[in-house]
């Protein structure tokens, strides 16, 4: 793992450290846990930024896993590309580059777009480069109601902002009511950055949503081709776990069930109370899930000084 090597191991919790993407592309990620352990790359959905993984980071870090919790080309601390190049492809050829860099082949956790990048990145690599997949309530058939309303809800401040942190939580709050409003409002802060003018904005590049840029007929509506992706997940031989809201309203069950249908050696988990941020939503029953998993792919040492 060149890019993290010089990581100790007496760090507390994470380190941030930079990966290559494709294109010159550099990628900002928090690593946590022993440099040399087996690799797990935390891949966030669209809008999101690594921060989303804080507590499955740094859970996995404790149990001994190399977590890369990694922020998306135009997400974050990541680059905003010149050319504003946002096509899938170009999101899959980073994870390419980015797992070349590590010792071992990891698992990819993808949520949302991190889990579509991830099924293409695999799909139409020359060579096998990870070890195993886990998608976060996302499969090639999604519910069109669903992906639009995430749509609207991205649009809706582009270009306004927020005047405040506790604007955004309103909207946050409005967007996702049956998840309880957060008194502490730092993490929120995470996703945001501050613009010239003083208002707060959504920490990922504008061109990812309006096309602006490289690319001009890539918006976020376009980058879900179901026939493409269900072509990749045909050919899926590594270890797959499917993880599903079970209140979503991107991932249905007939959705679910589908996926299942064409990666039949995948596993299944439905996460009760949650919806399409299931991470966040039921952190809990995600983490137990993401383990167990990661534990019957091959169980990782834990404690300390590994």
């Amino acid at each position: 793992m060149r890019a993290v090597d010089g990581l100790r191991h007496t760090e507390p919790v994470s380190e941030a450290v930079e990966l290559p993407g494709s294109g010159g592309v550099r990628l900002r990620a928090d690593a946590f846990g022993p440099p040399g352990a087996r690799p797990v790359v935390l891949l966030h959905g669209g809008g999101q930024t690594r921060h989303s993984w804080g507590t499955t980071g740094r859970l996995l870090g404790e149990r001994g896993w190399r977590a890369l919790a990694v922020d998306l080309r135009g997400h974050g601390e990541s680059d905003w590309p010149e050319d504003g190049d946002y096509r899938l492809d170009a999101f899959a050829a980073d994870i390419r580059a980015l797992a070349a860099e590590l010792e071992a082949p990891p698992v990819l956790v993808g949520a949302s777009l991190g889990g579509m990048s991830s099924l293409v990145a695999l799909a139409e690599a020359p060579e096998p480069f990870a070890s195993g997949l886990v998608l976060v309530d996302v499969a090639p058939r999604i519910e069109p109601a669903g992906a639009e309303r995430i749509g609207d809800f991205m649009r809706e401040h582009m270009e306004s902002g927020f005047g405040s942190l506790e604007e955004a939580a309103d909207a946050v709050a409005a967007y996702n009511p049956h998840r309880p409003r957060p008194r502490d409002l730092t993490g929120l802060q995470k996703n945001l950055r501050r613009r010239p003018d003083g208002r707060w904005a959504w920490h990922w590049d504008p061109r990812f949503i309006s096309g602006d840029g490289g690319s001009p007929d890539e918006t976020r509506a376009s980058i879900m081709d179901p026939d493409r992706l269900e072509a990749a997940a045909r050919g899926l031989t590594i270890p797959v776990l499917l993880v599903r809201g079970r209140v979503s309203d991107l991932l249905s069950e007939e959705g679910a069930s589908r996926f299942l249908e064409v990666v039949p050696h995948a596993e299944f988990a439905d996460v009760a109370g949650a919806g399409h941020m299931v991470a966040g939503d039921r952190n809990d029953l995600f983490n137990d899930a993401i383990l167990s998993f990661l534990d019957r792919l091959a169980p990782a040492p834990s404690g300390p000084g590994v």
